[in-house]
């Protein structure tokens, strides 16, 4: 029996161990975590990136405040990071930049504009053909290695690479975190403070239901003691100068790519009752009128993500990451916004939790397919992850939500049959690709051109 005071050793696999970002974000959590201890298994194909992450994370063990016994290696196959896995994080980039810059630059000389180009659209989905592939390999691997495991998945296009893993291996126990709901949350925390005339509470005090899909999730319902929070919008949105044009100057000023000023979010809400709950960079890529060319963009208040800054990140990341750890970069031990962490210790049975995942459709959105991926809120206890019943959709929302569940279940059948004609289909059926056929098909077999290498059983 174990003492209830000695953490729980427990191993992790993380696929994507060179990642420039949520590594971090996870080292620092398991850092300040006293309940668990134990190994993590850096696999990547960027070998260097991943023993990178080994010094990072033998560096944020040793900071003031940390808690958590942990040992990083990072090793050159994918099967030593899974043998025996109790968890496996996956959080990698379906190809590389250049095949990301593709899948951007390509529409654009099409006339078509994705200011993320991660999830939907032409961008997203053939990105989502790449990593269906990948996760086919993944889901065989981790059914073979460690069957039992919590499969995490942070990686985009997120309902793609977390369906793709269940469509495979029909046994697997996985489940996707986003967080994009969270910001919609801090948001309404933001007008409870603003309009309520009490100190800002944080956003786990903001109680909402959430159904749709990642990066097109809606709420229904949110409330912060009693007061009902869709109310509180319907009366800020009516203010004077709330909902307005923007100005290219204006977003420019901001100096950032995720900033947004809501209008896109706003105007859905407006239009349709209930309230959108990602960034305005994603919304915009589900539904028609708002990127037919960069002025618009601009008009609604936020911008482009050109693929220059991505390069820079990438390229910058390993140099600011041992500058943090020679004493040039401030650091501060602290626990991010995630959940991960949080997560793995419900599911190991340590307290309880309820928090928004994507998981398969088991009844939570009634009138949307079976088994596809949706997101709602889950309740995580003991080696269980429960889907909460969310409700059935508006037919209004339902209509804009259900053809890119279509398409992107028609994207991973494309990838498992290696089928060319079938993933142009879901490419052309995207809301946003505004061409005629023959144009479509044109752009559409230049995207694959231009990523072949990272499309293995595809004939094109």
């Amino acid at each position: 029996m174990t003492d209830k005071h000695s953490p729980i050793q427990i191993k992790i696999a993380y696929l994507g161990g060179g990642s420039r970002g949520w590594a971090r974000i996870l080292m620092q959590d398991l850092a300040l975590c006293s309940d668990l201890s134990g190994e993590v298994y850096l696999y990547d194909i960027d070998m260097e990136a991943a023993r990178l992450n080994v010094e990072l994370g033998t560096w944020v063990q040793q900071q003031p405040g940390a808690v958590g016994d942990w040992r990083y290696r990072a090793v050159p196959t994918i099967d030593e990071a899974l043998r025996g896995a109790d968890f496996v994080v996956c959080s990698i980039q379906p190809g590389p930049l250049e095949a990301m810059e593709a899948d951007l630059t390509i529409p654009a000389r099409y006339g078509l504009l994705y200011p993320v180009g991660d999830t939907i659209g032409a961008p997203g989905l053939v990105r989502g053909l790449r990593a269906a592939l990948i996760y086919e390999g993944f889901a065989r691997k981790i059914a073979e290695l460690c069957p039992d495991a919590w499969i995490i998945n942070y990686s985009n296009p997120m309902t793609i690479c977390t369906r793709t893993l269940t469509r495979v291996c029909p046994q697997l126990k996985a489940f996707g975190c986003c967080h994009e709901v969270f910001g919609t949350q801090d948001l309404l925390a933001d007008l409870v403070a603003q309009y309520l005339d009490v100190p800002r509470p944080s956003r786990q005090e903001i109680e909402v239901n959430v159904l749709g899909i990642n990066h097109f999730t809606w709420i229904d319902r949110a409330t912060y003691q009693g007061h009902d929070l869709l109310e509180l919008l319907r009366q800020h949105i009516a203010q004077e100068g709330v909902l307005r044009p923007y100005t290219r100057e204006e977003v420019e000023g901001w100096n950032s790519y995720f900033a947004c000023a809501h209008q896109v979010k706003y105007e859905l809400f407006r239009r349709y009752g209930l309230l959108a709950c990602a960034g305005d960079r994603h919304l915009a890529e589900f539904v028609p009128g708002f990127l037919v060319d960069e002025e618009t963009v601009y008009r609604w208040g936020f911008s482009l993500t050109p693929i220059s800054y991505r390069y820079a990140r990438w390229e910058e990341a390993p140099a600011q990451t041992r500058a943090l750890m020679a004493g040039e970069e401030p650091f501060k031990l602290e626990h991010s916004s995630e959940e991960g962490v949080q997560q793995m210790s419900a599911l190991l049975g340590l307290g309880d939790k309820m928090t928004n995942c994507n998981l398969p459709n088991r009844g939570q959105i009634p009138n949307l397919p079976m088994d596809a991926v949706v997101e709602t809120n889950a309740y995580f206890s003991r080696d269980s992850v429960r889907p909460l019943v969310a409700g059935a959709l508006p037919e209004g929302v339902l209509q804009l939500i259900a053809p890119h569940v279509r398409n992107q279940e028609t994207i991973i059948e494309a990838a498992l049959t290696r089928d060319i004609d079938l993933a142009f289909q879901a490419v052309f059926s995207d809301p946003l690709t505004y061409l005629p056929i023959d144009k479509a098909w044109a752009m559409f077999k230049e995207m694959l051109e231009a990523t072949k290498p990272w499309l293995p059983g595809f004939s094109l």
